[in-house]
């Protein structure tokens, strides 16, 4: 996994920014219903999106593990967020109307466990909004994308299946469903490469040292190498409390 501490300087730039992230926050607060009052974001970041969910009477807080992405987040958003684990979250059981999760499922062995931490937090009614399969929605059918298949990781952590399973176990039923762009994300054969190099694909790609080389030799010969494919179309699943 990343260093999201020394990744927090340039993350928002090398993750299509603002329009990324006001794409995402608008499909969130799709899902949320109106009479909701609060909301955590867990795995807040930057807080680019965060700071996004915007509607008149909802709170808005955020949490994350990274102290780097937090005094970001902070830098935007003051003393709403708060470093912490997403395995214990600091609030109280049944607290909270909504409880977001976006971009964070898919690099966690234990999601699992963070399905069932936001389902404590939240009361009868409330909703758990989270992407899905978020590594599968970079694939565009792309020449790029044909020469990361063979090495694609087919378990997800964040795979539908196992994340609507866990949830029933904890009394959370599938409510709602969004898509939304991940605008700027497109990748190019060169800027693939240089991820691939420097391990970016962890939760994505299953590679040793040799089939990395030789992948990245293979994305340096594609044409337009600086050319960015279409963007990635991300899943948002929303699971209600019952209760």
């Amino acid at each position: 996994m990343l260093d999201y501490d020394v990744e927090a300087a340039r993350y928002d730039a090398t993750r299509g920014g603002v329009p990324r992230a006001r794409a995402a926050a608008r499909a969130i607060l799709a899902l949320v219903p109106e009479r909701a009052r609060t909301l955590l974001d867990v795995g807040c970041g930057t807080g680019l999106v965060t700071e996004r969910l915007v509607r008149p009477g909802l709170r808005v807080f955020g949490v994350d593990a990274s102290a780097g992405m937090l005094s970001a987040a902070a830098r935007r958003m003051g003393p709403v967020v708060a470093l912490g684990d997403c395995r214990g979250l600091p609030f109280a059981d049944e607290s909270l109307d909504a409880v977001s999760a976006v971009w964070l499922l898919h690099l966690l062995p234990y999601a699992p466990a963070v399905v069932a931490e936001c389902a404590r937090v939240l009361r009868p009614g409330g909703v758990f909004v989270a992407t899905v399969d978020k590594d599968a929605g970079h694939d565009v059918d792309s020449d790029v994308d044909a020469l990361l298949a063979p090495y694609r990781v087919t378990r997800a952590h964040d795979a539908e299946p196992r994340i609507t399973a866990v949830a029933s176990e904890h009394g959370l039923r599938r409510a709602g469903e969004a898509r939304f762009t991940g605008h700027g994300q497109g990748r190019s054969p060169a800027g693939t490469a240089a991820a691939v190099s420097r391990g970016y694909f962890a939760s994505a790609l299953a590679l040793d040292e040799a089939e990395s080389g030789a992948l990245v030799r293979r994305l340096e010969r594609l044409p337009d190498p600086d050319v960015p494919r279409a963007d990635p179309v991300y899943r948002l699943l929303a699971l209600r409390k019952e209760g």
